[in-house]
């Protein structure tokens, strides 16, 4: 055995520096945790489920959005840190876009929250670029041989959003009921909606 130590897992040095900070009077308890339930309840999945239903049942929304993410994003009122410049790209029958950042873990906040751990690990970030079929079917996505996956590497100057395919079945459905239907992971796309009749979507 060497006389190095074991790294400290990153779950306590960040408990450790919030109790140090705040045993300083440099953080408040409070706001911090009012800063990450927002992060967590309105700034996070349900805002991108939004966008997404939004565009589904608004083509000229839909268009706005291929056309200028950040900007018709903003029409929903998300934006802000890490959503300055957000590209939409849609997922079809034929085609399916999934995202990663390969450098750390750029991700667009406004409207995805913080991003998952899987989304940060290495082998992830790695794996998914030259395996994408093999990483999605891991994780749950079987993808048929004749669909074209494209990997969207975000970065601090472009962070990407899939519009998921709209699963069939859900034609009557209005926008409001659709929201509950759309997930984070449809969003990254590392999953596809299903229908509610398939159960609930990953």
């Amino acid at each position: 055995m060497s006389g190095e130590e074991e790294p400290v897992p990153a779950a306590l040095r960040t408990e450790a520096l919030e109790q140090l900070l705040t045993e300083r009077g440099l953080v408040d308890p409070v706001v911090l945790d009012k800063f990450i339930t927002n992060y967590e309840t309105q700034v996070g999945p349900l805002n991108g489920a939004k966008v997404a239903a939004r565009a589904w049942t608004d083509p000229a929304y839909k268009r706005r959005l291929l056309a200028d993410g950040t900007a018709a994003i903003a029409e929903l009122g998300f934006s802000g840190p890490q959503g300055e410049h957000i590209v939409v790209v849609e997922n079809s029958a034929t085609t399916h876009n999934v995202v990663v950042c390969t450098l750390c873990s750029c991700y667009p906040w406004p409207v995805l929250g913080l991003p998952p751990s899987w989304y940060k690990d290495p082998a992830y970030r790695a794996r998914v670029v030259r395996q994408p079929r093999t990483v999605l079917a891991e994780m749950g996505l079987e993808l048929a041989d004749d669909v074209q996956i494209t990997v969207r590497d975000s970065s601090s100057e472009i962070r990407w959003l899939v519009l998921p395919e709209r699963p069939a079945g859900t034609e009557d459905l209005t926008e409001d009921e659709l929201i509950p239907l759309i997930t984070r992971d449809a969003l990254v796309g590392v999953a596809k909606v299903r229908t509610p009749a398939s159960g609930e979507s990953r």
